[in-house]
C-alpha cells in the first residue's frame, strides 16, 4: 500500500513538473504588421490580412508598427474599426509620426508606445492640396475621434480618499486634435490644432511609455519569453490595393464609359472598346475575387452596356432600353462597390454606400466633360484620330453618285410602249429596254412615248401625239 501511495506521488510530482516546464517554455506570440505609408486601399487591406492571419495563428498580442503623416479618413475609418473589434488586444509603436488619419489609428490601441521625439496630432480634414475641408468634413471626423477615445472606457482615480472615474483617454482631448476651436486649460488654447509630442501624450494619458524599438514595447507590455512573427504583404496584396483605391476606381469608370463612347463614333470594332473593357475587367476581378462584386452585379452592367447599343443602334430615337441601360450601367457599377447581399443593405455602413455612389458618380461626370469635348476635337475631319471615322461627304457636284445616270441622256427621245403603263410598265428608246412610269393616266402597249425627265433613277414618259 505504502509502495502504491509512493508511486502515485511521484507520478503527480512528475506531472506538475511536466505541466510547469511547459508553461515556463511557452512563448508569447507576438504578430506584427507594419503602416508605414500614406494610409489608403493598400494599408487597409494588409490591416485586414495582417489581423485575419494573426487570428488563425492564435497570437497573444498584435503589436503595429506605425509611422505616417496621415491619408484617406475613409480608410483610416475602417483600419479603427477592424482594431477596435480584434479579440486580440492590438498595440501600436509610433515610429516617429502618428499624424492625422495615423492618430486617429493609434487611438484605436489598446495601448501605445512612442519613440522619443515622435509626434501625435493634427487630425484635422484636409483635401490633396493641404486645404481643410469644410466643417460638415470635420464634424465627421471630431465624431469619429470622440467615439474611438471613448471606446476605451474610463479608470478609476482616487484623490484624497474619494473614488471618481477618468476617461482613459479624454475625448475632449482627442476631438481638439481636429477642432481647432476647443479650448482645454493647460494643453491647448483656441486656434490651434493639438499635436503631443511623445513626454506630453504620457503626461495627458495618450501614451503609456516611451521606447526605442519593438523589443522594448514588448518587454514593457510585460513579456520576457516571445517570439514575433512579422505580417509579409504578398504582392497580390499590393496590387489589390492599387486597384482598389477609390481615385483608381474613378478612372477606370472613365475609362469603361469614355471607350464605349468613343467606340460609338467610330466604325467597327477598334482600340477604345478594348480599353473599356480593360478598365471593365480591372474594375470588377478584384472586388469579384473579394466577394463585394455578385455575378448578378456584373450582369446588370453587360445588359446595360447591351441595352444602350441596341438603344444606339437599333431603335430609333432614345427611350426606355437607353434610359435603362444608364440605370443599370450606373447599378452594377456602384453596387460592386459595396458588401449587399443581393438587395439587402442592413449590413452595410451609410458611409460606405455613400462613398460608392461618390465614386462612380464622379468617375461618371468626368467623363462626360472630358470624353465628349475630346472626342470633338480628336475625331472631327481635323482631328488626330479623324482616320478612325468617316468624316467626308460625297456630293453629286463633285461627281459622286449614288444611282446609274446613264439614263438621263435619254430625255427628249420618243419611243414605243412595250408594256401598258398604269402607271408603271416599259417603254423601248433606240431598241433598248427600260422601266418607265407615265407622268398622268395611262398609256397603253405600243403607243408612242416621250422621255420627260429623270429623277431618283426612275424614267418619266408621256403619251408622244
Amino acid at each position: 500500500m505504502n509502495r502504491f501511495i509512493s508511486f502515485l506521488a511521484m507520478l503527480l510530482f512528475a506531472t506538475l513538473t511536466f505541466a510547469q516546464n511547459n508553461s515556463i517554455q511557452k512563448k508569447t506570440l507576438v504578430y506584427k504588421f507594419d503602416i508605414k505609408r500614406e494610409i489608403g486601399s493598400t494599408s487597409w487591406i494588409h490591416t485586414q490580412s495582417a489581423i485575419d492571419e494573426a487570428t488563425r495563428l492564435k497570437a497573444d498580442i498584435i503589436l503595429l508598427h506605425l509611422n505616417t503623416y496621415g491619408g484617406q479618413v475613409v480608410f483610416a475609418d475602417s483600419i479603427r474599426t477592424k482594431i477596435l473589434n480584434s479579440k486580440i488586444p492590438v498595440h501600436v509603436f509610433i515610429d516617429n509620426n502618428a499624424a492625422s488619419a495615423g492618430a486617429l489609428i493609434s487611438i484605436a490601441c489598446d495601448s501605445i508606445y512612442m519613440r522619443p521625439g515622435a509626434n501625435i496630432g493634427a487630425a484635422t480634414v484636409v483635401n490633396q492640396s493641404g486645404e481643410k475641408m469644410p466643417d460638415k468634413y470635420q464634424s465627421y471626423m471630431r465624431s469619429t475621434i470622440r467615439a474611438t477615445s471613448e471606446a476605451h472606457g474610463k479608470d478609476t482615480l482616487i484623490v484624497g480618499g474619494d473614488t471618481t472615474l477618468v476617461w482613459k483617454r479624454d475625448p475632449r482631448i482627442a476631438e481638439a486634435m481636429v477642432d481647432e476651436s476647443i479650448y482645454i486649460a493647460g494643453i491647448i488654447d483656441t486656434g490651434k490644432i493639438l499635436t503631443f509630442t511623445t513626454l506630453e501624450a504620457i503626461e495627458h494619458g495618450f501614451c503609456e511609455g516611451s521606447a526605442e524599438n519593438v523589443n522594448e514595447v514588448i518587454e514593457k507590455l510585460g513579456y520576457r519569453n516571445y517570439e514575433i512573427v512579422s505580417y509579409t504583404p504578398s504582392f497580390y496584396s499590393e496590387i489589390k490595393g492599387f486597384l482598389t483605391n477609390p481615385v483608381f476606381h474613378g478612372i477606370l469608370i472613365l475609362v469603361i464609359i469614355g471607350g464605349l463612347y468613343f467606340e460609338l463614333q467610330s466604325p467597327g470594332i477598334g482600340f477604345p472598346l478594348l480599353a473599356s473593357g480593360i478598365a471593365a475587367v480591372l474594375y470588377f476581378a478584384p472586388l469579384y475575387i473579394d466577394g463585394l462584386a455578385a455575378n448578378w452585379e456584373i450582369i446588370l452592367f453587360v445588359i446595360g452596356v447591351v441595352l444602350i447599343a441596341l438603344e444606339i443602334f437599333v431603335i430609333p430615337g432614345f427611350g426606355i432600353a437607353g434610359v435603362s441601360g444608364i440605370i443599370l450601367v450606373f447599378t452594377g457599377l456602384t453596387l460592386s462597390l459595396v458588401d449587399n447581399v443581393v438587395f439587402d443593405f442592413s449590413n452595410v455602413p451609410t458611409k460606405e454606400l455613400f462613398m460608392s455612389l461618390i465614386i462612380v458618380s464622379a468617375g461618371t461626370f468626368l467623363s462626360f466633360i472630358i470624353v465628349i469635348p475630346l472626342s470633338q476635337k480628336l475625331l472631327t475631319s481635323d482631328g488626330r484620330l479623324s482616320g478612325l471615322t468617316l468624316q467626308s461627304t460625297q456630293d453629286t457636284e463633285l461627281g459622286y453618285i449614288s444611282v446609274d445616270m446613264e439614263p438621263r441622256k435619254l430625255i427628249g427621245l420618243t419611243g414605243f410602249a412595250q408594256t401598258t403603263l398604269r402607271p408603271s410598265g416599259k417603254v423601248m428608246i433606240n431598241d433598248k429596254v427600260y422601266d418607265a412610269v407615265v407622268e398622268s393616266g395611262m398609256i397603253y402597249k405600243d403607243e408612242k412615248v416621250k422621255i420627260t425627265r429623270y429623277a431618283s433613277g426612275q424614267l418619266y414618259v408621256i403619251k408622244h401625239l
